[in-house]
C-alpha cells in the first residue's frame, strides 16, 4: 500500500537526483574555475594568503580552482569580460568601471570587518617625522597614488582634492606618481620617494600600513622596524563601501549559488584558510548584490569628467 511517506520519500530522491545532475552539468562544462585578484601586497604574499582559501573552494565546489594573481584591475576587468576569470575579488572603484564598460558581472558577497562594520577609508599617509599636517602644505611635492582603478589609491584620492579644490593633482603636485599597489604606495612613503600618499585604512588594526608593520616590510634609514606612530593621516574620506567579490553573470545559477555559500561559510568550515586570507582582521563575508555599488558608478563618472577637463 502507498502511503504520503513513501510519496514523500520519493518526491526528496527524485529532488536529490535532479540537484546531483544539475550538479554534475556544470562541474563537466566548468571542471576548473579561474579566481583572480588584484595584489594589494608583493605577489608571493598574496600567494601565501589566498591559496588556502582557493584550496578550500576547490573542495567545497568539486572542482579545480585555480587562482590567479593579476597584475592590475585592467587585467581583472578584462579577464572577465572574456570569460576567462570567472570569481574575482574586486575594490568598490573597478567593479563600477567594469560594469559601466559592459562586464557581465554580479557583485555576490563582501567583507566584514572585525567590528561587524562593511567600508573603509580613503586617506592620505605623511610620515610624521615630516612638517606637514594639511594637503595645502603639500603643493609642489611628490604624490603616491596606487592604481587608475584603484577605489581608495585613485578615485577617492582625486575627489577629495577636488572637494578641496585642486581639480588638478597633476599640476598641484610636483608629481603623481602610480606605484602599482597598496605595498608599494606605502614603500614610496617610507623611502622618501614621495612625501604623501594615498591608501586604504579601515581603522587603526586593519589597514595596509598595519599588515605591513607586521610583516616588517618598512624600515627607518637605520634599518631599524618602523611604527604606526612613524606615520601620520593627515586627511580621510567618507566611508567607502568595502569592494564585491563577483562572479560572471552567465555561470550557472546553481554554480553561483554553490559559490556564494562557499564563502560564507568558510569563516565555519575552514577558519584557518579565512584567517590567513584576513589577517584575523575580517570578521565574516557579508551578503552582497550588485546593485550596491551603484553610488560608485557616479564617482568613477566624476574622475573621467576631471579627466576630460584636462585632457580638453
Amino acid at each position: 500500500m502507498i502511503n504520503r511517506r513513501i510519496i514523500l520519500a520519493g518526491a526528496a530522491a527524485l529532488a536529490f537526483s535532479a540537484t546531483a545532475a544539475s550538479a554534475q552539468d556544470w562541474k563537466t562544462k566548468y571542471p576548473e574555475l579561474t579566481f583572480a585578484v588584484v595584489p594589494a601586497e608583493n605577489a608571493s604574499g598574496v600567494t601565501e594568503r589566498w591559496t588556502p582559501f582557493v584550496a578550500y573552494l576547490a573542495k567545497e565546489l568539486g572542482v579545480k580552482v585555480t587562482l590567479r594573481i593579476a597584475n592590475d584591475y585592467a587585467a581583472v576587468i578584462e579577464g572577465q569580460r572574456a570569460g576567462n576569470i570567472h570569481i574575482a575579488s574586486y575594490g568598490s572603484a573597478s567593479f563600477a568601471r567594469a560594469r559601466l564598460t559592459g562586464v557581465k558581472t554580479d557583485a555576490f558577497a563582501n567583507d566584514i570587518n572585525s567590528d561587524g562594520s562593511t567600508g573603509y577609508y580613503s586617506v592620505f599617509f605623511v610620515k610624521a617625522s615630516s612638517p606637514y599636517k594639511s594637503i595645502d602644505q603639500l603643493k609642489g611635492k611628490n604624490l603616491g597614488l596606487v592604481d587608475p582603478n584603484s577605489t581608495s589609491g585613485n578615485n577617492v584620492p582625486r575627489f577629495e582634492l577636488d572637494k578641496m579644490g585642486i581639480s588638478d593633482a597633476d599640476s598641484y603636485f610636483g608629481k603623481v606618481v602610480f606605484t602599482g599597489s597598496h605595498e608599494n604606495a606605502m614603500l614610496a612613503l617610507s623611502q622618501g620617494t614621495v612625501e604623501i600618499a594615498a591608501n586604504q585604512w579601515t581603522n587603526d588594526d586593519d589597514s595596509t600600513l598595519v599588515q605591513m608593520l607586521h610583516k616588517g616590510m618598512l624600515k627607518n634609514a637605520d634599518g631599524t622596524p618602523m611604527k604606526k606612530e612613524d606615520f601620520r593621516i593627515i586627511h580621510k574620506s567618507a566611508p567607502i563601501m568595502n569592494g564585491p567579490y563577483a562572479y560572471n553573470s552567465g555561470l550557472p545559477e546553481d554554480l553561483k549559488a554553490a559559490i556564494a555559500k562557499a564563502f560564507f561559510d568558510s569563516p565555519t568550515k575552514d577558519k584557518a584558510a579565512f584567517e590567513r586570507l584576513s589577517d584575523g582582521q575580517k570578521k565574516a563575508f557579508n551578503p552582497a548584490t550588485t546593485k550596491d555599488w551603484d553610488g560608485t558608478i557616479d564617482l568613477i563618472k566624476f574622475v573621467d569628467n576631471l579627466r576630460k577637463k584636462k585632457a580638453s
